[in-house]
């Protein structure tokens, strides 16, 4: 099983262009923004580690972490960020490895996980991918997409280009269906250089 994982600035459809592939036969897709928000839920160690760190006014009334107030602290905050990445981004790599444990029994051929954090941040363990594939787009393209899906606020979340090494940048200004090919035709070299070193 081949393990890619795919990040990218908010814009350059990271998400669409996962989905669109995980139609593929023998192909699967982890969305690791899903995977994170399931760890702030009450009663994981990230939901009470949070708490602990940004305090009382991150919940709701019915007890759920506020994601809108929990951003508002730490997108004006480097180290409030940098905080938040380190409580979230290892338990997010944690049940990453144990879904990649789970799918290598399984029939899935190329494994696609695709997150914000891929390519950012360090709390990730990058030797679980064959490899990591950074979508890249124009900013003006990026907020064109982001406007007509009303998350234009989103475009200066993350930065515009991977903060690790080895990272494989892929052109994505084109059309999903353009970049989906360009990522499909990598994973296929990324097989013939593995059958060729056998």
């Amino acid at each position: 099983m081949k393990t890619i994982g795919i990040g990218g600035p908010p814009g350059c459809g990271k998400s669409t262009v996962a989905r669109a592939l995980a139609h593929d036969k023998g192909t699967e897709w982890i969305d690791l923004d899903r995977v994170a928000k399931r760890l702030y839920r009450p009663g994981n160690e990230v939901y009470y580690k949070l708490i602990a760190r940004f305090g009382p006014g991150i919940v709701t009334a019915d007890g759920e972490i506020d994601h809108s107030a929990l951003a508002r602290l730490v997108f004006s905050d480097g180290r409030a960020r940098a905080d938040l990445d380190a409580i979230v981004h290892p338990a997010v790599s944690d049940a990453l490895r144990r879904m990649i444990a789970e799918r290598q029994k399984s029939r899935t051929k190329v494994l696609l996980v695709e997150g914000a954090l891929i390519g950012l941040s360090p709390h990730v363990d990058y030797s679980l991918f064959d490899a990591v594939i950074w979508l890249s787009a124009p900013r003006e393209v990026r907020r064109a997409r982001l406007a007509e899906a009303g998350r234009e606020d989103h475009l200066d979340r993350v930065p515009d280009f991977p903060t690790v090494p080895g990272v494989i940048t892929v052109d994505a200004a084109g059309t999903i269906a353009e970049t989906a090919e360009r990522v499909r035709t990598l994973i296929a070299r990324l097989d013939e250089r593995a059958a060729g070193a056998k």
